[in-house]
């Protein structure tokens, strides 16, 4: 189980839309809810599905603008703001917004790391309107610093849907209240974000896969099926050089045919951490004096080099 990957990441909000008709006191309950508070109405399915291609973009000095294609998937129109916002990941893996980093005591030297492209990037549309289906370029162009003080930068490109105009309860809603009856109606919010990076200089991007363990957990394997008890690949993949590593790391037996028996695709480390945990299900327990070889191939600048591999035999 990888607990996150660097590419595209996906997000939903709820909006909480509170409608007051007469004075009402709310109190915090564990087991009851106060009778001065309406229960809460769903607002109805969306059905806004979006999708966002490339999951990932790169710039250099010789390479200064790109485009993505953001696609409405669902069966519901869609109005859909763009922008250049910042993350950090820790060296869990977990990537949080800026905001959230800086006000968390563990995670605020990570976020002191980050190397912003955001004043360096200008993307258009910054609002979009998607019928059901229907899909829009939306271009990018970055300008690199003058007297670059990092070799890469980065920011993320979020694309999130806006709430209709009619969210939340109508005059004609709330007259129907009682007095003193609060009312809510949730309004998903639905968005993606993919990395832009900015490399001022030549990437070097070296890595080490060090402190190889056996593990267990009690996880869906898949995401999906019922958990159980799985074996677990856990390692920690650092970053050696100054650029960024993303890629896919593969799990084979050296024995026999080298079947794969783990794999994560889309693994990350940013420049804000030198190393992050990795955690990856297997699909079977390997017997005992099996060796495992582990390779993290890379799936940015030079598709399929191995860039770093580790063993383990087990007991």
């Amino acid at each position: 189980m990888v607990k996150a990957k660097s590419g595209k990441r996906g997000f939903m909000a709820l909006l909480l839309l509170p409608t007051m008709v007469g004075p009402a006191t709310l109190r915090a309950q564990a087991d009851a809810v106060p009778s001065a508070v309406a229960p809460a109405a769903a607002a109805p399915a969306a059905r806004v599905n979006l999708n966002i291609t490339p999951k990932r973009l790169s710039f250099s000095r010789n390479s200064r603008s790109a485009s993505v294609y953001v696609f409405n998937q669902g069966n519901r129109a869609a109005t859909v703001d763009v922008s250049i916002v910042e993350r950090v990941m820790l060296p869990t893996g977990e990537i949080k917004t800026l905001d959230d980093a800086l006000a968390n005591a563990e995670a605020k030297p990570f976020a002191e790391r980050l190397r912003s492209a955001r004043g360096l990037v200008v993307a258009t549309p910054r609002r979009i309107v998607l019928a059901p289906g229907k899909g829009q370029t939306v271009r990018l162009r970055v300008t690199p610093p003058a007297n670059a003080d990092a070799p890469e930068y980065r920011s993320h490109l979020t694309v999130a849907t806006v709430p209709p105009r009619n969210t939340g309860l109508t005059a004609e809603d709330a007259a129907a209240q009682r007095s003193g009856e609060l009312s809510f109606r949730l309004t998903a919010v639905f968005g993606l974000s993919i990395p832009i990076i900015l490399r001022t200089g030549t990437p070097d991007v070296r890595a080490d896969i060090r402190n190889v363990r056996l593990d267990e957990e009690t996880i869906s394997p898949d995401g999906v099926g019922v958990p159980r008890r799985t074996p677990i690949l856990a390692f920690d993949l650092d970053r050696l050089g100054g650029s960024s590593l993303f890629g896919n790391i593969e799990i084979r037996s050296a024995a026999g045919r080298k079947d794969v028996i783990g794999l994560a695709r889309g693994v990350g480390v940013y420049p804000e951490i030198d190393s992050r945990a990795v955690r990856i299900p297997l699909q079977r327990r390997p017997t005992a004096g099996e060796t495992l070889d582990v390779t993290f191939v890379d799936d940015d600048l030079t598709p399929g080099r191995v860039v770093a591999k580790a063993s383990l035999t087990a007991s």
